[in-house]
């Protein structure tokens, strides 16, 4: 078994959104939504969530996108966004332990949270 070690890397980065994203195109709940929005090549999206995810977490500033504009007009309930949390922490504890690996899934809380309370969904 490999030995977990903490995000570091924008190598790091792309081995947590691509196993991520695996799983959320075969999940029954969230599989949908995405392949409704994404048809064909999810190469871009992946792009898009890797400079996200390492301006959020290695602070490298390289998404200069607004994230929210995107997701407040998709049909999302609590259930939804419960499935992506439990998806998105299940997967950075596969590969990864330490305070950036805690970071991410507490911005991942904090990131659910915000759009929730700004669709109102009550969580």
């Amino acid at each position: 078994m490999k030995v977990k070690t903490d995000i570091k890397t924008d190598e790091d980065i792309k081995t947590l959104i691509h196993s991520f994203y695996t799983k959320v195109r075969k999940d029954e709940l969230l599989a949908p939504i995405f392949n409704e929005i994404i048809t064909g090549d999810w190469s871009e999206h992946l792009e898009t969530m890797c400079r996200f995810w390492s301006t959020m977490l290695l602070y490298t500033r390289t998404y200069k996108s607004d994230p929210m504009s995107k997701h407040l007009p998709l049909p999302l309930s609590n259930e939804h966004f419960e499935q992506w949390i439990y998806l998105f922490q299940e997967t950075v504890d596969d590969y990864f332990e330490g305070k950036v690996a805690n970071d991410a899934k507490e911005t991942a809380d904090n990131i659910s949270r915000l759009i929730r309370n700004v669709k109102g969904i009550p969580f």
